[in-house]
């Protein structure tokens, strides 16, 4: 499975961003999938996850503000992020769900940086 990430940029707070995963290897649609974050010097941390049958999660961090979906004819998966603030700066990566941590190859993620 490779997974590639785009779409990041720089916005300013309160501003939004649609970031996109394209995947390969995989039907979108036959697994669940998940988008994750990480500030430099810290853990990744889990931000969405979309299963196969189209329901959806999000941390309460970004609840109300951030929304997973996916495309199954384009197989790729995008987080639509509203009302961005400076705490949602990181890298976002994709990836599968996972609550052993065992994940495939990680693709090199995108940048969102939220300043004014």
């Amino acid at each position: 499975v490779q997974l590639v990430e785009s779409g990041g940029g720089l916005v300013q707070p309160g501003g939004s961003l649609r970031v996109s995963c394209e995947v390969s290897g995989i039907m979108v649609n036959l697994v669940s999938m998940g988008w994750y974050r990480q500030v430099a010097g810290k853990q990744r941390e889990w931000v969405a996850t979309i299963t196969s049958f189209g329901g959806t999660n999000v941390a309460d961090s970004v609840a109300g503000r951030f929304t997973i979906s996916r495309d199954n004819a384009k197989n790729t998966v995008y987080l639509q992020m509203n009302s961005l603030n400076a705490e949602d700066t990181a890298v976002y990566y994709c990836n599968r769900p996972s609550a052993v941590g065992v994940f495939w190859s990680w693709g090199q993620g995108t940048q969102v940086t939220v300043s004014s």
